[in-house]
Order: C-alpha cells, then sequence, then structure tokens
C-alpha cells in the first residue's frame, strides 16, 4: 500500500465538505484532481469509500472509520511539523550537559537562564560529574555537552580548548592586596586554601610552591573555590581559585552594595586551569546544542578576556 499525505488530506476535506466540488474550491483544486485523488485512494486501500445516491455523494461505513485514522494520521504530521519547524528555529529541543562543579554552581546556570529567555520549550537534563567522568560519558554519546578540564584528545569526542589560569583571592583588608601579583614567596608560612589533590591546580601549586623553595601552609583543603571565599573573606587564608569562581565573584561585587571584601590578583608562575567544551563525534550535535555550545564558548572567552587585563 503506497498512501500518500495528499490523498488523506483530500479524503479528510471530502468528508468534511460532503461533496466533490466544495471541496475542490476549499482545497484550491480541480473537481476532476479531486476525483482522481479519491479514485486512486479507493484503489490502494481497495475499498469503496463514497457511493452516489440520488446525485449526492455519501460516504461508506468503511470512509467514517477510515476518517479517524486519516485524520489521527494528518494530526500527528502537523504535530511533528511544528517541532520541526521549532527545533529548526531553535524554539525547542533538549540539552543533556554535564559539567564539573566549579563552573556548575554559579557560571553555568547563568549562562542558560540567559539563553532559555526566549526559548520556552527546550528542556535542559544538567549533571554535575568529575572531568574524569565527563569524558566518559560524553565519549559514550550520553550527553549533548560536556564542559570538563581540558582533557587529551580522543577521537569519541570533539573538544573546544581554552586556556584560564588560577588566580589568588586576598582579603580586601589584607596587605598583600596592594601587589599587582602574587608569588609564592608573597605566600609564605600563609595560610592557603587548596582544592583537593585530585585537583590539577592542586599539583601545580605544590609544584609552584617547591620550585621556588617555598613552604606551603595548607589550611583549607576543598571540593570547588566557592566555599573558600568565605574563609577569605573571613582573613583567615588566601585561595588559589579558578578564573571562572573569581569573575563570577567579581560580577557580584560590582552589582552589589559597598566595597569588595576580596581582591583577586594573578598567580605567578602560572598555574594553569583550562576549560573545554566536550560533544559527542558520533552523533550529529543538534540546532539546539550548537547554539548554546557557541553561547557558551563566546561566554568563557569574555571571562578569559575580562579577567586577562589583571594579568597584562
Amino acid at each position: 500500500m503506497n498512501l500518500s499525505i495528499r490523498q488523506l488530506a483530500t479524503f479528510r476535506e471530502v468528508m468534511r465538505c460532503g461533496s466533490i466540488s466544495e471541496a475542490a474550491r476549499t482545497l484550491g483544486r480541480t473537481q476532476p484532481a479531486i476525483s482522481s485523488t479519491i479514485s486512486g485512494l479507493e484503489t490502494e486501500l481497495e475499498l469503496k469509500l463514497f457511493v452516489r445516491e440520488q446525485g449526492r455523494l455519501v460516504p461508506t461505513p468503511e470512509a467514517e472509520f477510515f476518517l479517524e485514522e486519516a485524520d489521527a494520521i494528518l494530526k500527528r504530521l502537523e504535530i511533528s511539523k511544528r517541532t520541526l519547524r521549532g527545533l529548526a528555529n531553535r524554539e525547542q529541543g533538549q540539552l543533556r550537559i554535564a559539567c564539573i562543579p566549579e563552573v556548575v554552581e554559579d557560571f553555568l546556570p547563568d549562562v542558560i537562564s540567559r539563553f532559555l529567555s526566549d526559548k520556552t520549550k527546550v528542556n535542559i537534563a544538567l549533571a554535575s560529574k568529575s572531568s574524569a567522568e565527563i569524558e566518559d560519558l560524553i565519549a559514550a554519546q550520553h550527553f549533548d555537552i560536556g564542559i570538563a578540564e581540558t582533557p587529551k584528545v580522543r577521537s569519541s569526542f570533539d573538544q573546544v580548548d581554552f586556556e584560564l589560569e588560577c588566580m589568588c583571592a586576598l582579603s580586601a583588608s589584607d596587605p598583600l592586596a596592594s601587589k599587582e601579583v602574587i608569588t609564592p614567596a608573597d605566600l609564605d608560612g600563609y595560610p592557603l586554601a587548596l582544592l583537593h589533590p585530585e585537583h590539577r591546580s592542586h599539583k601545580q601549586t605544590l609544584d609552584r610552591f617547591r620550585d621556588t623553595g617555598v613552604q606551603i601552609n595548607q589550611r583549607f583543603e576543598l571540593q570547588t573555590s566557592k566555599p573558600g571565599l568565605k574563609f577569605v573573606e573571613a582573613g583567615l587564608c588566601a585561595l588559589i581559585c579558578d578564573m571562572v569562581t573569581a569573575f563570577k565573584t567579581q560580577e557580584i561585587y560590582k552589582h552589589g552594595f559597598g566595597p569588595p571584601l576580596i581582591v583577586f590578583r594573578p598567580f605567578r608562575p602560572r598555574i594553569q586551569n583550562n576549560l573545554s567544551i566536550l560533544t559527542p563525534t558520533h552523533r550529529p550535535i543538534s540546532i539546539v546544542a550548537k547554539e548554546f555550545s557557541d553561547t557558551l564558548g563566546k561566554r568563557i572567552t569574555g571571562i578569559r578576556s575580562s579577567m586577562i587585563r589583571l594579568v597584562v
């Protein structure tokens, strides 16, 4: 059986109008064309759909039954057309995003909120994972987008890399806040908050202190930088902080009241904290996912440009 959408739509219109001539008028086609379409449909179905009684077109019982089927198919098709149109216009869809904790806390929800401002039918599934987990989830094609520490290149995902670095967070009242750049020598014996030993910045920090012959004084061990900001505000420590958290904190101060309680300074020698946007290689990226990935990349680039002014 080889039914066409035109046959179904023509049949439904003839049933609605009750005549070939009226259906031809509403569909903008000729009566012979409508008659031919109905005849072809009857041939395909091997059923008689209409009979003539005293010059009137009368549907058969089979036609009444088939009308329900045809109407359901055409309505479903219209829904599918609207859905696909929405996807093409980036108005609807679903995004599954996996992200490291330090980015998912404040930065990513802000980017998502702005992105969704004119997309009421786009749904988001957001998961906080470690970088290693994100790599595997994207490689397995389970998520649309991943934001992780820059990984080694793998054939199972594509990546866009961003060169970022850690900053040193200090209490605004600390004498060190007057310095333009902070070095390990400045923090000799100074209480510090560092991220956990599995984080890439942790080992780099230890190496920078060891290479300059300075004893490190780690007072706090953290899973993410954000809780450490409270300790810095209280004057309990300095914090080796990722650039995204530093930027978001500065933004909060910029739009708040009163002077900043924390300042951020470049740390030298540099401690790298590069990020990457990951997408699956073996599954085509959706239109809405591509737009969000581009938006996210521009936002990260903007953060680097803003914070780099402190570095140069």
